[in-house]
C-alpha cells in the first residue's frame, strides 16, 4: 500500500446530512484528519478536489459477479474493475453461483478468490435453499452480511418455496435477511398466456406484463407478513412497483425492522425503453412504467425506500440478442450507476445528502458494516470525488465490464467521478485504474 498517504484539499464534503468545505488527510489507508485547512507534510501526495464534491463510497448490497461458474461473462477482477471507476468501493454478491454459496466450504471460497483480484472491498451472501436450514440457524454473524432468500422464479434451483421452510428461515435467522420477491405461480400462469397468444415470438414488452406487479406485490406480501409474525430483520431487495411502496414506513433507517432497496434501472428507465433496448434491459423483477420510476423516485425521497443498489448482473451481448425467452435476465450497471443516480439530484428529484444516505451510509447501517461509509476521522478512506460540472457521454471503449457492453451506451451524465479512494489507494483517477489496488473483506459491528 505505497500510494495511500494523501491530502484532498478544498472538497465540497457531503457526509451525514451536511455539505461543507474541508481537507482530509488519508495515512495508513485511513482517514486521519478532517479540518478546514491542513498544511501538507513533507513526501505526502496532494489531490486538488476544488470545485468538486468528496462522497464517501458507494456500498452496492446488490451484485452478480458470476465466479465461479460463470466467468466467461464476468468475474471478481473485471467488475470490481467497473466498480472502481463507478465510485463503488464495496461489493456485497449474490449466491448464485456455480456451485453456489449455500455452504460455509462454497461461501469462503469466494472470499479466498475475492482476496487476491477484488479491487475493491468484497462480501458474500450465504443463500438459502429448501435444505440448509440447519446450516442458517448456525451460520457466524460475521461471515457474511445477510442471507439471501429468492423466493421466486429468478435462479432455478435456489427457490425456496417450501412453506415450511420458509417459516424457518424467517424464525431462526441470526442476521438479517435479504429477499428477491416474486411469486413464481403468478409468473408461469402469466408466461403460459403469453405463449399462447404469441407463439414462440413473445415480444420483451411482455416482461413487465409476465413478470407483472402482482406477482411481485404477493411475494413481498408475504415476506413482510412472515418478517412481522417472527420479528425477522427482513431487507427487500429491488422494489419495481408503486403498489408495494405500501408494504413500507416512511423514515431514518435507523431502528427499522423491515427496509427496502431499489435499483438504478428502475429510477432511470420505464417500459417505454423496451422498444429502443430490447433484452438490454430485461431483469427480474422487470422494469415497468413511468409512472412506477416516479413513485419510487419520490418513495426515495421521502425515506421510505431505504437503499440504492445497481443489481449488477452482466450477460454476453450474444446471450441478449436471442429470442425473449432464451435471453437471460441481468443487466452491467455498476461502471455508471453512480453518475446516472446523479441526473436526480441535478433533476432536483433528490438532494444530493439524500443520495449519499441511500448509497453509503444505509447500507453500513443495515449490515453493521464496521467503520466504512462514512467520512469519519478512523474510518476506512473509501473516497469518491465527483466533478458536477464535467459532463461525461458513455462510450463502448470505456466500458470496463467483461461483457463489454452498457444500456447507458451514447448517455450523457452531467458529472464525472474523478477519483475513487479505497482503503487510502488511489485506484482511479478519472481516466485510468490502478490494478495494484486491493479491497479488503468487509467486517460487522455484531
Amino acid at each position: 500500500m505505497m500510494n495511500n498517504t494523501w491530502l484532498i484539499r478544498n472538497a465540497e464534503l457531503v457526509n451525514e446530512g451536511r455539505l461543507w468545505h474541508a481537507d482530509v488527510r488519508i495515512r495508513n489507508g485511513r482517514i486521519e484528519t478532517i479540518a478546514g485547512v491542513l498544511q501538507a507534510r513533507p513526501g505526502e501526495q496532494e489531490y486538488d478536489a476544488a470545485g468538486q464534491w468528496l462522497l464517501p463510497g458507494m456500498i452496492d448490497d446488490q451484485v452478480h459477479f458470476r465466479e465461479p461458474g460463470m466467468t466467461h461473462k464476468a468475474d471478481i477482477a473485471s467488475e470490481s474493475r467497473a466498480c472502481l471507476a463507478g465510485g463503488i468501493t464495496s461489493f456485497m454478491e449474490m449466491p448464485n453461483t456455480r456451485p453456489p454459496a449455500v455452504t460455509y466450504d462454497a461461501l469462503e471460497n469466494k472470499y479466498l478468490r475475492a482476496a487476491e483480484t477484488s479491487r475493491v472491498n468484497y462480501a458474500f451472501y450465504f443463500g438459502a435453499t429448501n435444505d440448509n436450514l440447519d446450516l442458517i440457524r448456525h451460520l457466524d454473524p460475521h461471515s457474511t452480511p445477510g442471507i439471501k432468500v429468492f423466493m421466486g422464479a429468478s435462479t432455478g434451483n435456489m427457490l425456496v418455496d417450501n412453506p415450511a421452510t420458509l417459516e424457518g428461515i424467517f424464525r431462526d435467522a441470526p442476521i438479517p435477511l435479504i429477499t428477491h420477491c416474486e411469486d413464481t405461480p403468478l409468473i408461469e400462469a402469466n408466461l403460459i398466456a403469453a405463449r399462447k397468444r404469441f407463439g414462440a415470438a413473445i415480444p420483451v414488452e411482455q416482461h413487465p406484463i409476465i413478470r407483472s406487479r402482482e406477482a411481485c406485490l404477493k411475494s413481498s406480501q408475504l415476506a413482510v407478513d412472515l418478517a412481522r409474525r417472527h420479528g425477522t430483520r427482513l431487507h427487500i431487495l429491488h422494489i419495481s412497483t408503486t403498489d408495494e411502496l405500501q408494504l413500507f414506513t416512511a423514515g431514518p433507517i435507523d431502528g427499522k425492522q423491515i427496509t427496502a432497496e431499489t435499483c438504478i434501472h428502475f429510477l432511470h428507465f420505464s417500459d417505454a425503453d423496451y422498444a429502443r433496448l430490447g433484452n438490454q434491459i430485461k431483469c427480474n423483477p422487470a422494469i415497468k412504467t413511468a409512472a412506477d420510476r416516479d413513485a419510487l423516485i419520490q418513495a426515495v425521497a421521502e425515506q421510505r425506500i431505504d437503499v440504492l443498489a445497481t443489481d449488477h448482473a452482466p450477460h454476453l451481448a450474444a446471450e441478449k440478442e436471442q429470442p425473449y425467452e432464451q435471453a437471460p435476465s441481468g443487466l452491467p450497471l455498476a461502471q455508471f450507476a453512480l453518475q446516472a443516480a446523479m441526473e436526480l439530484v441535478f433533476d432536483k428529484k433528490i438532494t444530493l445528502q439524500r443520495l449519499v444516505e441511500v448509497v453509503s451510509h444505509a447500507p453500513a447501517k443495515l449490515f453493521a458494516v464496521a467503520e466504512r461509509g462514512f467520512i469519519r476521522e478512523g474510518y476506512f478512506a473509501d473516497l469518491v470525488i465527483i466533478d458536477p460540472s464535467r459532463p461525461y457521454t458513455v462510450n463502448t471503449q470505456q466500458i470496463l465490464s467483461k461483457c463489454a457492453w452498457s444500456p447507458f451506451e451514447g448517455s450523457r451524465f452531467r458529472s464525472s467521478i474523478t477519483a475513487t479512494f479505497v482503503n487510502g489507494q488511489l485506484g482511479w483517477d478519472g481516466e485510468v485504474i490502478d490494478d495494484a489496488t486491493r479491497g479488503q473483506r468487509l467486517r460487522y459491528k455484531r
